[in-house]
């Protein structure tokens, strides 16, 4: 397995290093509750309703152990965009499909995992890139190497997760905000506060102090902001479908 390139100090590539254990240590305990659970648990259910869980399995593997290509973290800022109020990062898009740039932001916002459940945070009350580990989730899953342009945004928030698996569960599986939530309410109900964690409630969303979420789109740098993913159709019964018929 390749290592992935930083480009920066010696202060953000530290950083930097330690987000990306995060963004592992997260993926791996979220990767081994559904083997452990499959697509019963109350947690599998929240967030990916009632989608087969080998898809959410493989994009957290690709984390793990997947090879990183030619995956890079830029700290150089080299389109320009770390200028923008509130940026704290951005996919580089069409400029360099497999580069993603982190802004100074990340470094004065961006929480260790050590901290979750701490400080008055929540699942449903705060944003998902909080801390470091699933930013850099997100932002993995931009990279063809590990998202394959494959993994998208088909909800942008709490609430649109959650209603994304409740009532159109077809790619909550491949959805990135999906992707983080589910990791970190897991981590924090497993391992940080056993048996309680810290979900919050929906009546809670954006109740806590917020970190900056601009760069959360990450459109293709110095290009126009591409259009949203499209909605997929919600699964099919399997019991509506006609003997012989194949879904496409």
């Amino acid at each position: 397995m390749q290592t992935m390139t930083y480009l920066g100090n010696i202060s953000e590539t530290l950083q930097l290093r330690k987000g990306l254990a995060d963004a592992v240590t997260l993926a791996d305990h979220a990767k081994a509750h559904i083997l452990r659970f499959g697509n019963s648990s109350e947690h599998y259910r929240k967030y990916f309703g009632n989608a087969p869980s080998g898809e959410a399995i493989g994009y957290y593997e690709k984390v793990i152990n997947g090879d990183k290509g030619d995956a890079l973290f830029r700290c150089d800022n080299p389109d320009g965009n770390c200028q923008q109020p509130e940026w704290a990062g951005h996919w580089r898009g069409s400029n360099a499909t497999n580069e993603t740039v982190i802004c100074q932001l990340s470094y004065s916002t961006r929480r260790p995992l050590e901290q979750l459940c701490a400080l008055g945070y929540t699942v449903a009350g705060n944003e998902a890139n909080t801390y470091f580990g699933s930013d850099l989730l997100h932002r993995l899953y931009h990279m063809p190497a590990f998202g394959e342009n494959y993994v998208e945004h088909f909800a942008e928030d709490y609430a649109e997760a959650l209603e994304l698996a409740r009532s159109n569960d077809s790619y909550t599986t491949r959805d990135s905000d999906v992707l983080q939530y589910f990791a970190l309410d897991v981590y924090a109900y497993d391992i940080v506060v056993p048996g309680s964690g810290c979900s919050g409630s929906e009546s809670s969303m954006g109740s806590a102090s917020e970190t900056p979420t601009l760069s959360m789109t990450d459109a293709p740098a110095s290009t126009s902001d591409a259009p949203s993913a499209p909605l997929p159709p919600p699964r099919l019964n399997p019991a509506n479908v006609p003997p012989n018929a194949h879904a496409l």
